[in-house]
């Protein structure tokens, strides 16, 4: 098999494994979501993370997935993030 098709199913199979990744996660964020009735303010901040995220998708596709880890660990990260709002809607429900 030559080098040229063997990176194509490389990346192929990169390109899949992030989409289900990223499926998983928008169907976990879904059911994370904070209340925008209840909480603007961490309503707002899930929304800014969720920008964030999709704007390392777009980067990671403009470069062939190539940054070495980074963008996907800044994912990671922010994937923590948008719990840790929630985590903190449940905080403030609980005291009232």
């Amino acid at each position: 098999m030559n080098q040229r098709v063997l990176r194509n199913l490389i990346i192929g199979g990169v390109v899949i494994g992030l989409l289900s990744l990223s499926i998983t996660v928008f169907g976990q964020q879904a059911a994370d979501k904070v209340s925008a009735a209840k909480h603007p303010d961490l309503a707002a901040a899930q929304q800014f993370v969720e920008s964030a995220t999709n704007k390392l998708d777009a980067a990671q596709k403009a470069n062939d997935f190539d940054m070495n880890g980074h963008a996907a660990k800044a994912k990671d990260l922010l994937t923590q993030a948008y719990a840790e709002i929630k985590q903190a809607a449940e905080a403030i429900n609980a005291k009232k």
